[in-house]
C-alpha cells in the first residue's frame, strides 16, 4: 500500500484538536503556575531590599518610626457605647461561631437544597431503581477489573466459565442494561412526572419493569457464562428471550410515561419528556430489528449488527441522559436552559444522523460503498447535534461558574459535557477511511467506549444521583468520598483511554506496513498493563460510589447530641419527665 502522511488525514487532525484540548487546558496551568513563581521571585528580591534597608536606619529614624507606631496603635476601648455590661444576644444571631466541624484544608461544599415534596411510594421506587443500577456497576465492572488482569496475567484462571470470551459480554451487557439502563430508567420516573406536573401515571407498573430488566440481566448474565448467547455481535449477545423480558419492561414503562404526560394541565411537553419517550421508542425499534430472524445471515446480519450497536450507544444510553442532562442541569444552576430552540435542533439531528452512522464500523468490508459512504456523511453531520448540546450546556453555565467551586455535584454535570464534546466528535474522526483503517480492530475502538459510555453517560448519571437522592432520603453523603470518587473515575479513566489510543495508533501502523501479528501483541504489552491500572482506579471509584449511595439511603438510627439551646431545653424536660415517671 502507498504510504501516506498519516498527520494530513482529516480524522487524524480531528483526533489531535480533541488531544490538544486538554493538553492547552495543562499549559495555561503551567504558564500561571510560572507566572506564580516569578512573582514570588520579585517578591524575595523586594524582602531582601528591605532587608538592606533596615541595616541602614539610623537612630533618628528610628525615633521617628517609634513614634508614628504609637499614633497607629491608637485605638478605642470597644466599650464606649455598651459600657461594661454583660454582653448578651437576645435575638440569637450568635451560635456556635468558633466551632469547626470539618477539615480546614477541605473546601465545603454546599448541602442540597430541599426540593418540593416527593410522594414516599415514588421516593422508593426510584431508590430501588438506583440501588438495583448501583448493585450492577459494582458487580460488572468488578469482571470488567478481572478482565483487565486478565491482559497482564492470562492464565489466571482454567475454568471455561471465567474464560474472557465469555465473561467480556458479561461485563458489558451488565453495565449497559444492569447499571445504566436501570439508573436512567430509575430517574427518569422522577423527571416526567415532575416537569409534567403530575403524578406518575402508576407506581406498580414502575416495579414490574423494574423485576423484569433485573431478571433478563440476571439470566442472560448466567446464560453467557453458561456458553449459551445469540453470536450475533456486539452488545448482541442475550438470546431473544432474555432480551425480550428487558424490551417488556420498557414497553410497560413507556406507556406508564405517555399516560402521565397525557395527564398534564400545561400544553408545552418539556424538552426532558422530548429524549426521555424518542429513546425508549428507539430502544424497541433498534431491538427488534436486530433480532429479527429474517435478516440474520451474511452481509444482512453485519449491516443491522452495525445499526443495533451504534443506536444502542446514540438512541438508547446517549438520547436519555441527555435528556435528564436539560432537567437536572438548569434545576441545579437554577436558571433555564440557554436555549430551547438548540435543545430542539440538537434533538432532531441526532435522529436524522445518528441513525445513519452504524455501518462506518465496517468501512472497507463487502457492505455496499455507497452505504459505507452514507454512514461516514451521517458520522460527520452529528458535529452539528454535538456543537449544538455542547453550546447549550455551556451556555447555561455562563454566570454560573462561581457554582462549581461549591458543589460536589457539578463537576461531574461538567465533566460529562466535556467528554460529550470530545468523546463524540472522535468517534467523527474515526469514521474517515483511513483513520478507520488504522484504528478499526485495535484496542482504540475500546478507548472510544470508555470515554463516551463511561466519560458521559457513567459521569451524568453519577451527578444526577448525587444531586436526586439526599432530596428524596434527605441524608448527603461525605463530600470527601464523593471527591475522591471523582477523582479517582477521571485519572482511572484517562490512564485508561490515552495508553490505549497511543499504542493502537502504532499497532494499526504495523498492519499496514505488514508486520508480524504477534509483534504487535507484544507492542500492547504496556498499553495493557496501564489499561488494567486505569481500570482499577475505575473500579476502586464504583466501591466508593456504592458506599456513598449507601450512606445516602440507609435507615440506621445515629445518637445526635443536642448542641443548640431549644434542644438542650426539650432534652431537659424529657429528662425530668422521665425522673418524674419513675
Amino acid at each position: 500500500m502507498e504510504n501516506k502522511n498519516i498527520f494530513g488525514e482529516s480524522g487524524i487532525i480531528i483526533t489531535l484538536f480533541l488531544i490538544l484540548i486538554p493538553v492547552l487546558i495543562a499549559t495555561v496551568i503551567v504558564v500561571l503556575k510560572a507566572s506564580y513563581i516569578f512573582k514570588r521571585y520579585l517578591k524575595k528580591k523586594e524582602i531582601e531590599k528591605f532587608n538592606a534597608y533596615l541595616k541602614e536606619l539610623n537612630p533618628e529614624e528610628i525615633i521617628k518610626l517609634e513614634q508614628r507606631k504609637k499614633e497607629l496603635e491608637f485605638a478605642l476601648s470597644n466599650n464606649e457605647l455598651a459600657g461594661n455590661a454583660t454582653p448578651e444576644d437576645p435575638k440569637g444571631l450568635i451560635n456556635n461561631v468558633a466551632e469547626v466541624e470539618s477539615f480546614r484544608f477541605i473546601e465545603q461544599k454546599k448541602k442540597g437544597q430541599a426540593r418540593p415534596y416527593v410522594e414516599p411510594e415514588l421516593t422508593n421506587l426510584i431508590l430501588w431503581y438506583l440501588g438495583c443500577a448501583t448493585f450492577w456497576l459494582l458487580l460488572g465492572t468488578t469482571i470488567g477489573e478481572y478482565l483487565g488482569i486478565k491482559f497482564v496475567a492470562p492464565d489466571v484462571d482454567q475454568i471455561s466459565w471465567l474464560s474472557f470470551g465469555r465473561l467480556r459480554p458479561v461485563h458489558t451487557n451488565a453495565v449497559f442494561w444492569g447499571w445504566a439502563s436501570l439508573a436512567m430508567m430509575g430517574l427518569a420516573y422522577y423527571v416526567v412526572p415532575r416537569v409534567s406536573n403530575v403524578p406518575i401515571a402508576c407506581i406498580k407498573t414502575g416495579y414490574r419493569s423494574l423485576i423484569l430488566i433485573n431478571l433478563s440481566v440476571v439470566i442472560g448474565s448466567i446464560c453467557l457464562m453458561a456458553g449459551i448467547n445469540n453470536g450475533g455481535g456486539e452488545y448482541r449477545e442475550y438470546i431473544w428471550p432474555v432480551m425480550a423480558l428487558f424490551g417488556i419492561g420498557i414497553i410497560i414503562s413507556l406507556v406508564n410515561f405517555i399516560k402521565t404526560i397525557a395527564r398534564k394541565t400545561t400544553k408545552e411537553i418539556y424538552v426532558s419528556n422530548w429524549y426521555i419517550i424518542a429513546s425508549m421508542m428507539f430502544l424497541l425499534v433498534i431491538a427488534i430489528v436486530a433480532y429479527w430472524p429474517t435478516w440474520q445471515n451474511g452481509l444482512g446480519e453485519t449491516i443491522v449488527q452495525g445499526y443495533y450497536m451504534h443506536q444502542g450507544v446514540g438512541m438508547w444510553f446517549m438520547l436519555f441522559t441527555l435528556g435528564l442532562m436539560y432537567y437536572f442541569l438548569p434545576q441545579q444552576l437554577n436558571k433555564p436552559i440557554y436555549s430551547y430552540s438548540l435543545g430542539i435542533l440538537a434533538f432532531w439531528t441526532q435522529i436524522l444522523f445518528y441513525t445513519l452512522i452504524g455501518t462506518h464500523h465496517f468501512i472497507f468490508s463487502a457492505i455496499p460503498w455507497w452505504l459505507q459512504t452514507v454512514a461516514i456523511v451521517g458520522s460527520v453531520g452529528m458535529v452539528i447535534p454535538v456543537i449544538a448540546g455542547t453550546t447549550n450546556f455551556l451556555m447555561t453555565f455562563k454566570g454560573s461558574w462561581h457554582k462549581l467551586s461549591s458543589s460536589y455535584t457539578l463537576p461531574f454535570y461538567l465533566i460529562g459535557i466535556i467528554f460529550y464534546f470530545t468523546g463524540s466528535l472522535q468517534g467523527t474522526a474515526e469514521a474517515f477511511r483511513f483513520t478507520n483503517l488504522v484504528w478499526h480492530f485495535t484496542d482504540f475502538t475500546v478507548a472510544h467506549s470508555h470515554l463516551t459510555m463511561y466519560g458521559i453517560i457513567c459521569f451524568m448519571l453519577w451527578g444526577f444521583i448525587y444531586t436526586l437522592v439526599p432530596r428524596l432520603t434527605g441524608k448527603e453523603p461525605s463530600q470527601v468520598l464523593v471527591g475522591a470518587h471523582f477523582w479517582l473515575a477521571l485519572i482511572g479513566l484517562l490512564f485508561y483511554t490515552f495508553p490505549l489510543m497511543y499504542g493502537s495508533t502504532l499497532r494499526g501502523l504495523m498492519w499496514m506496513e505488514g508486520k508480524p501479528f504477534i509483534d504487535s501483541v507484544e507492542l500492547m504489552a504496556p498499553y495493557w498493563l496501564w489499561r488494567a491500572i486505569g481500570g482499577s482506579l475505575m473500579w476502586l471509584s464504583h466501591i466508593l460510589f456504592a458506599y456513598n449511595f449507601y450512606v445516602m439511603v440507609r435507615r440506621k438510627l445515629e445518637i445526635v447530641i443536642p448542641t443548640a439551646p431549644s434542644d438542650i431545653l426539650r432534652a431537659k424536660q424529657e429528662f425530668d419527665n422521665q425522673d418524674l415517671t419513675k
